[in-house]
């Protein structure tokens, strides 16, 4: 019996650490989802300018904190239309980005056009269910000095 028990202990351990591990995989799977889709739908939205075919990832409730910007997805796809129209030449470059949980974060060098200097930007968006349903944006103009030596991106 002094034998069985310290292997019974060991095999109750792995059938408890087996769904842990199982779920955590399934986690970091979804997370990775979440940012590839937030990356395409950036790339097509803001760079191809495709506004009404990237926005199909966008739920229709969407939240919106950026204060110039509606809430809704349709007036978001309508602003954003506008603002191309007038800025055919801007460009978001996605410099890095990262997930976690149901959030993903992009650090992005925004510019409307080759000259601009552009604006850093840090673009953060809330997945549901495979649709964006929330953003919130940091934006920084990219001075012509900087007090050192580092780039902003």
């Amino acid at each position: 019996m002094k034998r069985i028990a310290p292997t019974l202990l060991t095999a109750l351990a792995l059938l408890l650490l087996v769904p842990a591990i199982a779920l955590a995989q399934d986690h970091e799977s979804q997370q990775a989802e979440n940012e590839a889709l937030v990356v395409n739908f950036y790339n097509r939205f803001f760079n191809d300018h495709d506004v009404r075919e990237a926005a199909q990832v966008v739920a229709e409730d969407y939240r919106q904190h950026n204060p110039h910007v509606p809430d809704g997805k349709a007036p978001f796809v309508d602003y954003f239309a506008g603002f191309f129209k007038d800025h055919p030449n801007s460009k978001a470059r996605i410099v890095r980005s990262a997930a976690k949980d149901d959030l993903v974060w992009l650090h992005v060098h925004s510019q409307e056009d080759a000259e601009d200097r552009g604006e850093a930007v840090v673009d953060i968006f809330r997945v549901r269910d495979g649709q964006i349903v929330e953003h919130w944006d940091v934006i920084q103009p990219v001075p012509e000095k900087s007090a050192n030596d580092n780039t902003m991106f």
